[in-house]
């Protein structure tokens, strides 16, 4: 079993910036992807990024050219940048890891962006 745990969240203004950070542990096998995901009130979750354990990346375009997804594959961590936050960008983040038949989730974050 893998356990996915984030942190990060939290309360900032419009404009401001938050990172968020994830950590795997527990039976760790080969790891393809981590990435995160949010869901906003009455909203579907979506993806925000993803990256592969060789670095590939994709993105939400919603968050194109604001956030950043990093990845420490050591240590199996994630990270997501987030800059330029808009009241929009308020939702539980949630970090996905995929293997190779099957994903995990974590417990989500509250990012809230408002003044």
């Amino acid at each position: 079993q893998l356990q996915l745990v984030e942190s990060g969240g939290g309360l900032v203004q419009p404009g401001g910036s938050l990172r968020l950070s994830c950590a795997a542990s527990g039976r760790i096998f080969v790891i393809n992807a981590m990435g995160w995901y949010r869901q906003g009130p009455g909203k579907q979750r979506e993806l925000v990024a993803r990256i592969t354990s060789g670095g590939s990346t994709n993105y939400g375009d919603s968050v194109k050219g604001r956030f950043t997804i990093s990845r420490d594959n050591a240590r199996n961590s994630v990270y997501l940048q987030m800059n330029s936050l808009k009241a929009e960008d308020t939702a539980v983040y949630y970090c996905n890891a995929e293997l190779k038949s099957t994903a995990y989730w974590g417990q989500g974050t509250q990012v809230t962006v408002s003044s």
